[in-house]
């Protein structure tokens, strides 16, 4: 047998290891590569008709972020559907979903393709890919070989689900409803370390009943926010309702809150119901809180207080049961310092407050949601594959995104619409032209040239006036303050302060 019992013991052994699933499998999926000596392999987990990368070998950054419909993949499909080993022959007609996506092999076609499924309890969890550019280089590992690695990550995948289960069913209340499998469009991309703590925080604040107020930039996905604390809570059968506060003219926003009666006031030809009504027993989101007047503030805040409203026009007093998620890219606090917002409203809002970091502070996951704003491209625009050229992704990667995650898809989006134009087929590759960018102006590491950095003659001599000069940009960049400068560094607060310290910043 190629694959030796000493080799499959090593993987077994390294299932049990003592790090995150995530690392673990990131160490199993490299391993396996070099013991197959492909040339990309991929593990995916699978709910809801869908494929979910979690770890790959060979592939570009981006495959990471994108998710794979089983509607729009036939490969995939043929693997979800089968109950052993998929061998694909070279010649198969079938797209590969990873055509384009494996690096120095941009323009070709993936040639040895195999594919194992993976159970738990005889359902489908997901599955691994195993590509190569070479027809013939997976043709000598048996199919007994392949299935016994092939329940090797089965063990894996199970155990790290079950553990994500239990670890939510620990903090999550009585009574709370299962909204773990969201749809894609509502998932939250991203696996730096500051989204890690965006998750965990929704994780903690979702399961209580308590108000929340989000704070963040325009676009980095406030709403997305919402929506995940809204499905993670014991509400989530119930309505999650939208207003846009800043959108609301004053002469129709108390009525668009709290609802009319017929007669309330000129045009008032029926009763309407307003949005707290139709949020009762959901979730209210009022996006751009801080647009809000004062006078709907005062309203608003005794429907917090006592959980009752009156309709326009009405004097009966309704009850309703209602939690309030605000949003808001303005700094509350000096609102309030100003008069412009109601100091006991704010506080009323921000017993748990949650901040949505911009996206120049995930660096890391760029190239995520590059790839999965392409994979919603390629669906939209009716296209074969859409692959980020790796110029491209060094340029999205540089670039400071002042409108965040919702200036990198219309920017994918449009790029992608101009490459199919010039390129004039369904299979299209986005390079640096078409993006109307700037190009790598964000870091204050591309800022410095490199051989400015350096002019000391000791590595360590050089590698402290480095650092020395790159947290004092960033620390600037922050506006005098240390947690931000850490948040952007991508570092412990308290290391940084440490390392200031030394450096002789502090």
């Amino acid at each position: 047998m190629a694959l030796s019992m000493q080799t499959l013991s090593r993987i077994a052994i390294e299932l049990q290891s003592g790090i995150s699933s995530q690392d673990r499998f990131q160490r199993l999926i490299n391993s396996l590569r070099r013991l197959l000596d492909c040339d990309a392999c991929a593990l995916l987990s699978y709910e809801q008709q869908l494929f979910r990368p979690l770890a790959t070998a060979g592939l570009s950054p981006d495959v990471l972020g994108r998710r794979f419909r089983l509607s729009e993949h036939p490969r995939l499909e043929a693997i979800a559907r089968a109950g052993d080993v998929v061998r694909f022959p070279a010649d198969s007609l079938l797209p590969d979903p990873y055509d384009g996506l494996i690096p120095g092999h941009e323009e070709l076609k993936v040639h040895a393709c195999i594919g194992l499924p993976l159970f738990t309890n005889q359902n489908l969890a997901g599955a691994l890919t195993i590509d190569d550019m070479d027809p013939r280089q997976l043709d000598h590992f048996s199919d007994e070989e392949l299935r016994l690695v092939g329940a090797l990550f089965s063990v894996a995948l199970s155990n790290a689900l079950l553990v994500e289960r239990l670890e939510k069913q620990a903090i999550a209340p009585v009574g709370a409803v299962d909204r773990t499998h969201t749809d894609d469009a509502d998932e939250m991309i991203g696996l730096s370390g500051s989204m890690a703590q965006l998750k965990k925080e929704i994780g903690i604040v979702a399961t209580s009943d308590l108000n929340v107020l989000i704070t963040g930039e325009t676009g980095v996905g406030k709403e997305l926010v919402a929506r995940a604390i809204h499905q993670q809570s014991p509400r989530a059968a119930n309505p999650l309702v939208y207003l846009n506060c800043a959108a609301l003219p004053e002469s129709v926003a108390e009525s668009e809150l709290f609802g009319h009666v017929k007669g309330a006031f000129t045009g008032a030809i029926h009763h309407r119901i307003g949005k707290f009504e139709l949020a009762d027993n959901g979730t209210l989101f009022l996006d751009e809180i801080g647009e809000l007047s004062l006078a709907l503030q005062a309203k608003l805040l005794r429907v917090l207080q006592y959980g009752d409203l009156q309709r326009v026009g009405d004097d009966r007093s309704l009850r309703v049961n209602v939690r309030v998620l605000a949003a808001t890219n303005r700094v509350l606090k000096e609102a309030v310092l100003d008069g412009q917002f109601r100091a006991d409203l704010f506080h009323r809002l921000s017993v748990f407050p949650v901040h949505v970091p911009p996206l120049r502070e995930r660096g890391q996951d760029i190239a995520l949601l590059a790839g999965f704003f392409c994979e919603r491209s390629r669906i939209r625009l009716g296209l074969g594959r859409v692959v980020l050229a790796p110029a491209t992704l060094a340029l999205l990667s540089g670039n400071s995104w002042p409108g965040n995650v919702r200036e990198l898809e219309h920017a994918i989006y449009r790029a992608a619409v101009l490459a199919r134009a010039g390129q004039g087929n369904g299979e299209v590759v986005l390079r640096p032209e078409n993006f109307a960018l700037d190009g790598p102006q964000s870091s204050p590491l591309r800022a410095m040239p490199p051989e400015n950095l350096v002019e000391s003659v000791t590595l360590r001599d050089g590698t402290d006036e480095y650092q020395r000069r790159l947290i004092r940009a960033t620390f600037a960049d922050s506006e005098d303050n240390w947690s931000a400068c850490a948040r952007r560094l991508a570092v412990n607060p308290g290391n940084l302060h440490r390392l200031a310290k030394r450096l002789g910043i502090k």
